[in-house]
């Protein structure tokens, strides 16, 4: 990692993530950075194999893997699966909300180890997932946290000035902030217009999700609303797209809710920042 450059990628990472891999498939590098005192620091990468047909999946069984940001959901116990998973797997969030907003289909999508029995694997041996060998798969297991660890699939690292990271940093915790003190203030106006013109959500067109919303949420009394834990990730496909992830906790006086929130942000032809797609978890 050159000095003072970092991953476009990795714009803010809270405490609660330590570890966050990126997947340059070009390479077929594995690469591991983890949070630390003043910082992100590279810990070296691993040799991977990806889908027979390259990166960029669109659709079930094109054997492709795909480009974005994802998460781990859980581990899988592999001793009664086939021998091509390794010694174990970890499936990825895919298809997230962006890749459900742009059509793209299939599931399945892993980070397993590979057949014992199975020598050397080629940089392209999968059915779309991410494989290890065993033994390095082995190594990084205990820094796999279901629903934490961000990894981030992408042809070719993009690498950016320390200087540029942090004023992408500012700008969207800045709109982070106006979307959460909107929302506490019950300003519908000022919450509304943070959301993009071609947002959708749960089959919704923004002008359907706007009158839901008002219904909804317009009609909800809200004492307190505070954010926490403030994940930023620049999405390594789509120029100008950014994920913030963060605990949103909502006290309406009468209760208090706590839910995992993620807005997806787009700059505009203005310059602005806009929610292109939301989603929980």
């Amino acid at each position: 990692m050159a000095e003072g450059r970092l991953p476009a990628y990795l714009i803010r990472l809270p405490e609660t993530v330590t570890t966050i891999f990126i997947a340059e498939t070009t390479t077929a590098d594995f690469h591991q950075f983890d949070r630390v005192p003043g910082g992100i620091e590279y810990r070296g990468s691993r040799k991977m194999s990806i889908g027979r047909q390259g990166a960029g999946k669109q659709s079930e069984g094109d054997r492709r893997t795909p480009l974005g940001v994802y998460f781990v959901t859980e581990e899988l116990d592999t001793r009664r699966l086939h021998e091509k998973y390794g010694i174990t797997a970890f499936p990825l969030d895919y298809p997230n909300i962006w890749d459900q907003r742009l059509r793209r289909s299939g599931d399945g999508i892993w980070i397993h180890g590979v057949d014992p029995a199975g020598g050397e694997r080629p940089p392209r041996d999968t059915d779309g997932c991410i494989s290890l060998a065993n033994e390095d798969l082995a190594e990084l297991a205990g820094e796999f946290v279901a629903n934490t660890t961000p990894v981030v699939v992408t042809r070719e690292i993009v690498w950016l000035d320390a200087g540029q990271v942090f004023s992408l940093r500012t700008e969207l915790e800045k709109v982070v902030g106006q979307w959460t003190a909107a929302m506490a203030s019950g300003d519908m106006h000022a919450y509304l217009s943070l959301y993009d013109q071609e947002f959708e959500r749960w089959g919704m067109q923004r002008s359907e999700w706007l009158a839901f919303s008002m219904q909804t949420l317009g009609k909800r009394s809200v004492s307190a609303v505070s954010a926490s834990d403030l994940l930023l990730l620049g999405d390594p496909n789509e120029d100008e797209l950014y994920l913030s992830r963060f605990r949103l906790s909502v006290d309406d006086g009468l209760t208090k809710t706590s839910s995992t929130k993620r807005l997806y942000w787009r700059r505009d032809k203005s310059g602005d920042f806009k929610v292109v797609a939301e989603d929980n978890g």
